[in-house]
C-alpha cells in the first residue's frame, strides 16, 4: 500500500534474483567511498510525466531550506518534457537513455551521491522549510539512527488533506513493517553508508523503498519517524488507481517472497499479507479512500 505517487516504473521488470545484494557488487551500494561529514544531498528522480509546475514547487521549497543542502541530485529516468529539461539546468543530473523506473533510477542517483546523508523528496511534493534542518539535529543528536523520516500533510493542489503518520520507534516500526511500508519515502533522510551497506535501491515496482526499510531492519539498522509533518505529500484519485496495477500485484507477489527471505514474516503470515492487500486494492475508490484514511491518519 505504498502511496509514492511518483514510482513512475513503466519498464520495472521485478526485483534481481537475488534478495540480498551483496553491497560491493551492485551500483550505487558499495561503502567504501569518502563521504563528506555532515553533508546533505536532496535526491529526485524525474520522467516523461514529471510537470514543469510540480518540479518548480518541489525544487522551490529546497531552496527555502533554513539549512540548504550541500547538494541538489536529479535523475532524469528517461526523455523528460522540455520545460522541465529548463529546470533542471539549476541542478546536479544522472541521465538514464530510456525509462527504468525509480527503483533502477534512485539506485543510480544514489552511487553519485558523495554527502554522509542523503534526503528523499518526490518531483510532485515539497518540503516544509525546516525539514533538513529539524531532521538533521535529529541525526546529529540520534547517531544510532540509519533513517529518519517525517509525517507527511496531504494536499491535492490549493487544499491541504489529512496528516499522514506512521509509528514513530524503531520498534513499533518494525512490527509494523510486517504489514505494511513503515516509513514516509518522500521524507526520509538516510545515512548514505548504511543504505550501501545493505545493498541499496533495487528494482520493485511501487515498492523499492519498502524492500529498502525491510533489508535495513533484517540487516540490524534503526529507524525512526518524527510524528511533525515536515513534507507536503500530494494525494489524488490517479495516485490511488496506481495501487491496482498488474504490476503492482506481482511486485506484492515478490515484496512478501522478500519479507520471507529478510526472516522478517513467515510464509503463512506473507500469504495473509498477500491476500489482504490485493483485497484492499480490489476495493472501490471511496472504499479505498476510507480504509487509507483509517490506515494513515493517525491523531487527526
Amino acid at each position: 500500500m505504498n502511496p509514492h505517487p511518483s514510482s513512475h516504473a513503466d519498464s520495472d521488470s521485478g526485483p534481481d534474483a537475488n534478495p540480498k545484494p551483496n553491497a560491493d557488487s551492485v551500483p550505487g551500494t558499495g561503502t567504501g567511498a569518502s563521504l563528506k561529514p555532515g553533508a546533505v544531498t536532496v535526491l529526485m528522480s524525474v520522467y516523461r510525466n514529471t510537470t514543469s509546475e510540480e518540479l518548480k514547487h518541489a525544487l522551490d521549497s529546497i531552496d527555502a531550506q533554513t539549512r540548504p543542502p550541500e547538494r541538489v541530485l536529479v535523475v532524469r529516468d528517461g526523455a523528460v518534457q522540455g520545460d522541465v529539461d529548463k529546470l533542471l539546468s539549476s541542478v546536479d543530473t544522472v541521465t538514464l537513455p530510456e525509462n527504468r523506473g525509480l527503483g533502477i533510477a534512485l539506485r543510480e542517483g544514489l552511487a553519485d551521491v558523495d554527502t554522509e546523508f542523503v534526503a528523499r523528496l518526490d518531483s510532485d511534493d515539497a518540503a516544509f522549510p525546516e525539514r533538513l534542518e529539524k531532521q538533521l539535529a535529529f541525526m546529529a543528536a540520534h547517531p544510532e539512527i540509519a533513517v529518519l523520516g517525517t509525517a507527511m500533510q496531504e494536499f491535492d493542489g490549493d487544499t491541504l488533506g489529512g496528516v499522514r503518520r506512521l509509528p514513530e520507534t524503531h520498534d513499533a516500526i518494525a512490527r509494523y513493517a510486517k504489514i505494511n511500508s513503515p516509513m514516509n519515502h518522500p521524507s526520509v533522510l538516510m545515512r548514505v553508508a548504511d543504505v550501501r551497506e545493505v545493498g541499496g535501491y533495487r528494482p520493485m515496482h511501487n515498492m523499492e523503498d519498502y524492500d529498502l526499510w525491510a533489508r535495513l531492519i533484517a540487516g540490524g539498522k534503526k529507524l525512526h519517524n518524527l510524528p511533525e509533518p515536515l513534507t507536503y505529500f500530494r494525494v489524488d484519485d490517479a495516485q490511488m488507481k496506481r495501487r491496482t496495477t498488474p504490476e503492482t500485484r506481482r511486485a506484492e507477489r515478490e515484496m512478501q517472497r522478500a519479507l520471507v527471505s529478510y526472516g522478517l514474516v513467515s510464509r503463512p503470515r506473507a500469504a495473509a499479507n498477500y491476500a489482504v492487500r490485493n483485497l484492499y486494492r480490489a476495493l472501490p475508490l471511496s472504499a479505498m479512500r476510507r480504509v487509507y484514511s483509517r490506515l494513515f491518519h493517525r491523531g487527526d
